[in-house]
C-alpha cells in the first residue's frame, strides 16, 4: 500500500513525493487566491470553488491555508473569515450555512506521541465533520477526529477535543458544553440584547424567523 492509500484510509503514512506532489498543486492554487486583489469578490469566488471543487455560494476571505482542498467538502453558503487554516490531511466535512470567524483552525492532523516513533516521520489525519448552521468563534483550534453537531455556537479562543451535540453553545479550552440553544434565543443579538423591531420585521418578511 502506498502513502496515499494510507492516508486516505487515516492510517500511518510518511509524506513523501507523492503526496507532496498533491501538496504542491494545491499550494499553486492558494498562491492565486492568497495574492489577490482583495475587493474582487467574484475572482475569489472562482478561485475558491477552483480549490474546494463542489462549493454552492462559498467564499473565503484570504489569506486562507490547507494542505489539499479536496480533502475539504463545503456546503451551501459556506463563509471563512480571515487567516482561516484547514490542515485537511483527512476529510474535513462542513455543512451548510457555516461561518468561521478569523484565525480558525481545523486539523485533521496528528504525530505518534513516543519521540523516537514520531522521528520516523509517520503521521495520520482523522476526518472532521462539523453539521448545518454552525458558528465557530474566533481562533478556535478544532482537533483531529471531532465531530460538531448542527445549530451550534463555538465560542471564540475553545479548543474542540471532544464531539460537540446539537443545538447548543460549546465554549472554552478544552471545549465543553455550557447550555442549550432554545426558542428563547430566536430574537437574541448580544448577550441579552435583542434585535430591534426595524430588523426582526425584514428578517420576519424573509423568511427566517420560523426557520
Amino acid at each position: 500500500m502506498d502513502n496515499i492509500e494510507r492516508r486516505d484510509k487515516e492510517m500511518a503514512y510518511v509524506s513523501g513525493g507523492a503526496v507532496m506532489q498533491e501538496q504542491a498543486k494545491c499550494r499553486k492554487i492558494l498562491q492565486k487566491l492568497n495574492f489577490m486583489d482583495r475587493s474582487d469578490y467574484s475572482g475569489i469566488a472562482e478561485v475558491v470553488k477552483e480549490l474546494l471543487g463542489r462549493s454552492e455560494g462559498a467564499f473565503v476571505n484570504p489569506p486562507f491555508y490547507c494542505d489539499y482542498g479536496s480533502h475539504i467538502e463545503v456546503g451551501k453558503n459556506f463563509y471563512a473569515n480571515y487567516n482561516c487554516t484547514i490542515i485537511d490531511v483527512a476529510k474535513v466535512k462542513i455543512g451548510d450555512n457555516c461561518l468561521l470567524a478569523p484565525n480558525v483552525a481545523i486539523y485533521t492532523a496528528g504525530h505518534p506521541i513516543y519521540p523516537s516513533t514520531r522521528n520516523s516521520a509517520y503521521e495520520y489525519g482523522k476526518a472532521i465533520t462539523i453539521g448545518d448552521n454552525v458558528w465557530i468563534g474566533g481562533n478556535t483550534v478544532i482537533c483531529p477526529g471531532v465531530r460538531i453537531g448542527s445549530n451550534v455556537v463555538i465560542g471564540a479562543g475553545s479548543v474542540v477535543t471532544k464531539d460537540i451535540p446539537d443545538w447548543c453553545i460549546a465554549v472554552g479550552n478544552p471545549c465543553r458544553v455550557q447550555r442549550k440553544i432554545t426558542e428563547e434565543d430566536r430574537r437574541k443579538l448580544f448577550k441579552e440584547e435583542e434585535i430591534d423591531p426595524e430588523a426582526w420585521a425584514d428578517i420576519v418578511r424573509r423568511g427566517y424567523a420560523d426557520s
